[in-house]
């Protein structure tokens, strides 16, 4: 018997507004999508916390015994500026400015994309399709849309009927919004556009001669619009009904509305059972903006290397940090938070480094088999990880009292607490024990870096400003970044 079938999932879904039961379409087996980067730019810490929620949920279900699929794209083409159905894309528009080839794009920030997310201790999805890859599915699809009469198509660009689909369906289900009021919010069209009417959304537009990146098609030399590919690929690789489909809550509308009417249109039936968004990043109490300064990418953590933080963190320390937030609450990312969350990442690690030297005895004073049942509980309820984190913190205050002698725990019971904290700290959570690196070998290395940042110290006490440059700079030069902060100086090592 498989550990699913004695635990009762409960998933919010977007759709209803309500958590509801989990039951898979098929006994045993997940299929999951989750709408992956536009990959024009750096990954942003906002795209890490979304993924971090679909990383530890599709790691659950596979703790569980499910079998899951989970499908997880790349946008490499056809995703226009603002989300729009004009501009440029996002893509060629970076290629231009670089003057390099839109594919050199795609490679660089794939890498990119992957190298930050393997950092966080991230699985790696079942299959990531690409939007180039599947341009035949996504013309097939605008064939029976177009077939099914809730598309048409104008001077070689295609496009999505929302007002003949809204007769017979409801475009706006999934973000509760009305047509009408759609309707009524949007402007008139400035006779430029060849659209029937402003609610309808792109499934093909025709190539302008300076836009690079075109396949053929049946109505012109062009590409697809951005809401086609996933469902092109969702259904391709899941069915025409699976079971999760998940993103941010960005996009929410209009992107995984236009899905849901794609798929009803082309195949007459709503693609997923279950919605599911993961809420927003902010950062000291406001959206991160570059343009404000208010903004720290994945790899400034690692390093430091920010105004807004005091010193580096691990990755580990960054991904409890956000998992002490529930996916679908909004996350303020501040040193504060981080700085907290780093000493309880560290109580967690010596706690469970210290299991193996408890000592049992023939009776348990504390109900490990209801403490256990408590961590599966929270995770059943729609992914609860922050009240998971609750309840290791009491089973690490378990382990305090077993080594103070104030409890008692059997050799059974203390072989559960010993596999049910390391699986749901490791391998449900997915945290890895950064603190062996840097508490172990390292202390030599500590020490002899403690010294020579004294030694700096002194120096720039002394007005000896070439000494301390040049400590500095060869630290700097053998792996080891020296930052002076308010509270002090700290160091990262490379």
């Amino acid at each position: 018997m498989q550990l699913y079938q004695n635990q009762n999932i409960k998933i919010y879904n977007s759709l209803t507004g309500e958590k509801e039961q989990f039951k898979s379409i098929h006994e045993g087996n997940v299929g999951m999508y989750v709408c992956g980067p536009t990959v024009y730019s750096n990954v942003h810490l906002g795209n890490v916390r979304t993924f971090m929620s679909f990383d530890v949920i599709f790691r659950y279900l596979k703790y569980l015994g499910y079998k899951v699929r989970y499908v997880r794209n790349i946008t490499d083409a056809g995703h226009l500026e603002n989300d729009a159905d004009v501009g440029e894309d996002r893509i060629a528009k970076k290629a231009r400015l670089e003057e390099i080839e839109p594919m050199e794009v795609v490679q660089r920030y794939t890498v990119d994309f992957h190298n930050i997310l393997n950092t966080f201790n991230f699985l790696p999805p079942s299959i990531e399709p690409t939007a180039t890859g599947h341009i035949i599915e996504q013309i097939e699809l605008i064939k029976t849309i177009i077939d099914n009469g809730f598309a048409y198509e104008v001077n070689g660009s295609v496009y999505f009927d929302v007002h003949k689909y809204n007769e017979s369906n409801e475009y706006g289900i999934l973000s509760k919004r009305k047509l009408e009021d759609l309707i009524h919010n949007t402007r008139e069209l400035d006779g430029q556009s060849d659209k029937k009417n402003p609610q309808d959304f792109a499934l093909w537009k025709k190539a302008e001669p300076a836009h690079i990146m075109r396949w053929p098609s049946p109505w012109s030399d062009g590409f697809p619009g951005w809401h086609l590919e996933c469902t092109a690929m969702s259904t391709k690789y899941l069915g025409e009904h699976f079971d999760i489909h998940g993103g941010g809550m960005d996009l929410k509308f209009p992107h995984h509305e236009c899905e849901i009417a794609q798929n009803q249109a082309a195949k007459g039936k709503s693609p997923v059972n279950y919605w599911m968004h993961a809420n927003m990043l902010i950062m000291n109490g406001k959206k991160m903006a570059k343009s404000t300064g208010n903004f720290i990418l994945p790899n400034e953590i690692f390093t430091g290397d920010n105004p807004h933080i005091t010193k580096a963190f691990t990755s580990s320390v960054a991904r409890f940090f956000m998992l002490q937030a529930h996916y679908r609450s909004i996350l303020d990312f501040t040193n504060d938070g981080l700085l907290a969350s780093e000493k309880g990442y560290n109580r967690l690690m010596e706690a469970v480094k210290s299991l193996s030297e408890l000592k049992t005895s023939e009776k348990s004073s504390i109900d490990i088999n209801a403490w256990q049942q408590k961590c599966f509980d929270a995770m059943n309820d729609d992914f609860n990880s922050p009240i998971l984190i609750a309840n290791l913190f009491e089973a690490v205050k378990y382990i305090n009292q077993i080594k103070d002698g104030t409890v008692t725990i059997t050799k059974e019971d203390l072989e559960t607490l010993t596999k049910t904290i390391n699986d749901f700290t490791f391998d449900i959570l997915g945290l890895k024990d950064d603190t062996i690196q840097t508490n172990t070998g390292t202390d030599k290395l500590s020490g002899t870096v403690e010294l020579l940042i004294k030694l700096r110290q002194e120096a720039r006490a002394n007005k000896d400003f070439a000494l301390s440059d040049k400590i500095r700079d060869e630290l700097a030069e053998v792996g080891i970044k020296l930052k002076d902060g308010k509270d002090g100086t700290t160091f990262t090592t490379n």
